[in-house]
């Protein structure tokens, strides 16, 4: 019988549906299993394969632990809100809500199509009034406990979008969303105090199953550092200008401050002389991301204020600088500089001629090239090398204290100790990690519940006025200056609070699009909830996921974000668990070829005969011109095929490249796998349970550990060999046939049908693997002649020494290295005979 995808697939995505074979419910007597996807932004574009690779995993994975036994969660929504719908709506004059839940239709046509097992009754959108009645719910808690406060800020802001935007929206000094140029403003805003939970978001990294570099780059997002707060006085207006440092201990060898170019002092100690060179360089400096000032390999730039201000450990006068490397956000938005002991201070100092103070005699152990230690240690010591390793103090004496021929840990000590007595300094610890900005200027977002009174007070609203929902509108145009589409709106925004009686003004702006991803997974244990946004029982039954998979572009910032925010659930006393993924996995990124024109912009690959085009690997995208829609590979191939080749593409965290002609492949693969089940030659025997045995072991393994690519080879070579077979065993074919299930469901079904079956496989339990199956026969038995390898045989076991080298003696290719009287012989059963000839 032929393979017809399309009716088999079809017949069993109806099948799933009727039976609702999917649907999770709590069920204390089962092991639960929560997958979880992170979910998609529905884009007019709809799906392209790349976003397929990680939908099949979790699958895959859902379907395998039904198998075990274990009751699945694996649910499906949308992150509907946010910049891009608003901007399409902008461009068509289509309601951001239509064009949307014309998107999901999309999205969810496509995924079904695809045959992924999802809950679908648990399906909801992030911008549904039901959902974001409960992400202001989430607000109000945060706003009670002091953790989401308005301060004016400074922001990422784009004139031409309008809006503020995060740092991972701007690239190059340009707003990702339509490339207008981005610049530094300071506006009032909403911020939520994440800084509070900062040494628990560090500390509890160690609690979960993530992978190393995911950790690390979280732990570098926070940047914690533990060192002193020193404060400099400006000479002139006296003015206190506070550093953070860890290396207190080289205090002796400052020799110049910087500011931020937004530190509130910029203008005070400006002198006349150089107001018109500082008011330049702020105003470039502004067009700049916070990414862009900070990244290491840029030059460093900077302008003198003509103010200087006093060492407290030496009274010495050094110049105040303005760069744009000091982040105002960041620590105290000044910085000491010490070219002597850091790198970055002694480029900067070659740049503008400022002088240099070793702070420390280095302890040198090598040098490169052709200089000496004693060469290297006199051009530290002259100020023309810096040094940032061990050594012991030097120049490090005043009238107040004295560190010399201390090492870097005692002077450490000592200076803290000083700062403690003089009351200029004092030990803290500090994070990288900001505040988040929560503020959008944008009309698609969840409305900020907050009332604001004539005499400046505020209102948080009771869970009974929730949702406040948006206005239906026709202009969501950018208003530019911090204003946004809803102060268009007076008869919203002008209210008489019911509960006061008083006039009062809702909040204008917006909650970002990260709100709603920020919850969405506790959602999902509960979603028809109305009176909670979600159940106690249900909470404590799913929780937490078990396994999250998803792009690395959301390493840091949205699960940063959740945990915080789970954290503050949990501390409330309305989650039970202290993280809320404990195993966590990125998949690897799919590219495709793209053609850039010379002139900007991109072919189609189906038209790139022009010779001037440039040929390019890039991430799929709809700019590109190079994503392939699913669409045209499950009506061609089907649906358990394009599923098989996501998959063994390559391994599923690595950088796979996307082959429209390799597909064919995978098909062919399930064509010998249906002919051999609906062969005539099944039979009720024995022959090939070793194969099916040894293919369910291996299977499980690669499944377990994520290895999907190799279980998929493991399923090919089972029917290259057992085609060879006189008769196919029916409990064998049986055992394949439950192995091929998660990554081809729709064509396991139908032959698990065939063979006599009549509920569905998805419930069926994995075969175990009969141990007396997986023992090896045959051994490689490697052959060295003095230690050197000369060749290896494929041998039933329990070889003899005896048997194995007259063998060797036999073999022309071999006994040729035999020049010599064998004076000893080593073997080791099973694996190795080595012999030893004296010439």
């Amino acid at each position: 019988m032929k393979y017809d995808h399309k009716e088999i697939e079809k017949k069993w995505q109806r099948y799933w549906e009727e039976k609702k074979l999917f649907k999770a419910e709590v069920d204390p007597s089962k092991p639960k299993y929560y997958i979880l996807d992170m979910f998609p932004y529905p884009s007019g574009a709809g799906l392209h394969v790349g976003h397929v690779t990680g939908y099949t995993a979790t699958d895959i994975l859902a379907r395998y632990k039904r198998q075990q036994g274990f009751n699945v969660l694996h649910p499906m929504g949308w992150d509907s809100f946010g910049l891009q719908a608003e901007q399409y709506a902008i461009r068509t004059g289509t309601h951001p809500k239509v064009t949307t839940e014309k998107n999901i239709n999309t999205y969810r046509r496509q995924l079904q199509s695809l045959g992924f097992s999802y809950d679908w009754e648990r399906e909801f959108a992030t911008s549904d009034p039901d959902y974001y009645k409960w992400t202001q719910w989430i607000f109000t808690k945060l706003y009670e406990k002091g953790l989401a406060y308005e301060a004016e800020i400074l922001v990422n802001y784009c004139p031409e979008l309008g809006t503020v935007l995060a740092n991972e929206e701007v690239e190059d000094g340009k707003a990702k969303e339509g490339g207008y140029p981005v610049e530094r403003r300071p506006l009032r805003q909403w911020v939520l105090k994440i800084t509070e939970y900062a040494e628990r978001l560090l500390k509890d990294l160690d609690l979960l199953d993530w992978p190393d570099y995911l950790k690390t780059l979280q732990r570098n997002w926070i940047g914690r550092s533990e060192g002193a707060k020193v404060t400099f006085l400006e000479n002139r207006t006296k003015q206190p200008i506070t550093v953070f440092t860890t290396r207190h201990d080289t205090l002796f060898g400052a020799t110049f401050l910087v500011i931020s170019p937004e530190h509130p002092l910029v203008k005070e100690i400006t002198t006349g002389d150089q107001q018109e060179k500082v008011e330049a360089y702020l105003k470039e400096a502004a067009k700049k991301s916070d990414l862009e000032r900070t990244e290491l390999a840029k030059e460093k730039s900077g302008v003198w204020t003509g103010a200087f201000a006093v060492n407290p450990v030496n009274g010495a006068l050094i110049p105040v600088w303005v760069a744009d490397y000091v982040l105002m956000g960041y620590g105290t938005g000044a910085v000491m500089g010490v070219p002597g002991g850091d790198e970055r201070d002694f480029e900067f100092v070659k740049k503008y001629g400022i002088a240099v103070v070793p702070p420390y005699d280095p302890e040198i152990e090598e040098v490169v090239a052709d200089t000496t230690i004693e060469d290297v240690r006199l051009e530290i010591l002259a100020g023309k090398r810096c040094w940032t390793g061990p050594g012991k103090a030097i120049n490090g004496k005043s009238e107040k204290l004295d560190i010399n021929g201390l090492n870097v840990k005692e002077a450490k000590e000592k200076v803290a100790d000083w700062f403690k007595e003089e009351k200029c300094g004092e030990r803290c610890i500090t994070y990288k990690l900001r505040d988040w900005l929560f503020s959008r200027q944008r009309y698609w977002g969840e409305p900020v519940p907050i009332l604001h009174f004539e005499d400046g007070t505020k209102r948080i609203l009771d869970l009974d006025e929730l949702p406040l929902t948006l206005p239906d509108l026709t202009d969501y145009k950018p208003q530019g200056e911090g204003k946004t589409p809803l102060d268009n709106v007076p008869e919203w925004v002008e209210v008489t609070d019911p509960k006061t009686g008083k006039k009062a003004l809702r909040e204008t702006n917006t909650m970002p699009q990260w709100a709603g991803s920020c919850w969405y997974y506790l959602r999902f244990c509960d979603p028809q909830s109305e009176n909670k946004a979600w159940g106690e029982a249900e909470e404590k039954y799913w929780m937490p996921v078990d396994m999250y998979v998803g792009g690395v572009e959301h390493a840091v910032l949205h699960l940063l974000y959740a945990r915080f925010w789970h954290k503050v659930l949990y501390d409330a006393g309305d989650v039970s668990t202290a993280e809320p993924f404990q195993t966590l996995r990125n998949q690897g990124l799919v590219t495709a070829k793209a053609y850039k024109k010379p002139g900007g912009g991109y072919a189609h690959p189906d038209e790139a005969t022009d010779p001037d085009l440039v040929e390019l690997v890039e991430k799929m995208s709809k700019s590109k011109l190079n994503g392939v829609a699913p669409d045209e590979i499950v009506e061609e191939y089907g649906a358990d095929t394009l599923r098989l080749y996501e998959m063994f593409m390559g391994p599923f965290d690595k950088e796979k490249l996307w082959n429209s002609d390799a597909i064919s492949g995978c098909r062919r693969f399930l064509d010998r796998f249906y002919a051999l089940v609906f062969s005539d030659k099944v039979a009720e025997s024995d022959e090939g349970l070793k194969l099916a045995h040894r293919l369910v072991h291996g299977v499980q393994k690669d499944i377990e550990e994520m290895l999907f690519n190799t279980a998929i080879a493991k399923m090919m070579e089972f029917v290259n060999a057992f085609s060879k077979l006189k008769t196919y065993s029916k409990k064998a074919l049986a055992m394949a046939v439950q192995a091929l299930a998660p990554f081809a469901p729709h064509i396991a079904e139908e032959c698990w049908s065939h063979l006599g079956h009549t509920d569905s496989i998805t419930y069926a339990a994995y075969p175990k693997a009969d141990p007396k199956y997986l023992t090896e026969e045959s051994a490689t038995y490697v052959v060295q002649i003095n230690g050197k390898f000369r060749g290896k045989w494929e041998l039933p076991k329990g070889q003899t020494q005896e048997t194995l080298l007259e063998a060797v003696q036999k073999d022309e290719k071999l006994a040729k290295y035999l020049t010599g009287e064998i004076v000893k012989v080593i073997f080791v059963p099973d694996k190795l005979l080595n012999i030893v000839v004296k010439p």
